[in-house]
């Protein structure tokens, strides 16, 4: 991340954004520009200084070479654009997030026999969603599945709290999941729900290797009945200090390392 190896944006004059959405924070806008899939036309930054940090000045130098707009913002004006999100003084026009559709990760299931997919039940919390799109990242993940309605979207919230994870993993956004889950099942994927209840094993006893989903119900209510119904198991986390669940983002990365330790 953050190299600038893709330079298939980087044209002559000024890109222009029509409606589009600002994104914010070093990281989350460092990587947009590296992963290089969004249309950008202009960058808040803070004002030149010879003794800012490299990372700072990587962003500065790739928004010169693209020909963006840079300005500079007042705090308050910048709080208010980004609606009050941690922005470290970075932002970014951008067009909005390039989801992918359900064929595209249904190919790269097909070529890849250790494929793993993350689908998103529902879940309302852009820190959440974050939080799994940068684990699913880091742990190299296929892909992440999420309905159009009744969720979070990748919203610049989302990205944010990715870390800018969220900029190169694929995303598909459905309208109904349970059939993009049946067409997944249709490409070789074995899905794994994560929640509680008399059918439910231990995570750590159920065999995640080949091709696998991975399904993270909704804060609180969990995953619901149709999308339980088309998982072929239920995993669950232990909690022997009676506290009652985790965290969705928690509970998703042990899940995913997890899945790695056994593909050692």
């Amino acid at each position: 991340m953050g190299n600038y190896q893709n330079t298939r944006h980087r044209k002559g004059p000024r890109e222009m954004v029509t409606g589009g959405e600002w994104i914010y924070g070093r990281n989350p806008v460092e990587e947009a520009l590296a992963a290089g899939r969004r249309t950008c036309s202009e960058i808040v930054l803070p004002p030149a200084n010879p003794e800012e940090d490299d990372q700072l000045q990587r962003i500065r130098d790739e928004a010169h070479a693209r020909h963006l707009m840079i300005r500079t913002m007042e705090r308050d004006q910048l709080d208010k654009l980004t609606r009050f999100g941690h922005h470290q003084g970075v932002a970014m026009k951008t067009t909005g997030y390039p989801y992918v559709g359900i064929e595209d990760i249904i190919s790269d299931i097909e070529e890849d026999e250790n494929a793993l997919v993350v689908i998103l039940d529902h879940l309302e919390d852009p820190q959440n969603v974050g939080s799994i799109l940068r684990t699913a990242c880091a742990i190299g993940a296929t892909g992440v599945v999420i309905p159009e309605d009744r969720a979070c979207g990748i919203t610049p919230a989302a990205v944010r709290a990715s870390a800018g994870g969220a900029e190169h993993i694929k995303v598909a956004h459905v309208v109904n999941l349970v059939r993009a889950m049946q067409d997944l099942k249709e490409a070789g994927l074995w899905m794994t729900g994560l929640d509680w209840g008399k059918d439910a094993k231990p995570y750590t006893e159920i065999d995640f290797k080949g091709r696998c989903g991975l399904v993270i119900g909704a804060e609180g209510s969990g995953i619901s009945r149709l999308v339980r119904e088309n998982c072929d198991f239920i995993a669950e986390l232990p909690m022997p200090g009676g506290f009652e669940s985790l965290n969705a983002g928690v509970a998703a990365a042990v899940t995913m390392y997890e899945i790695l330790r056994q593909r050692g």
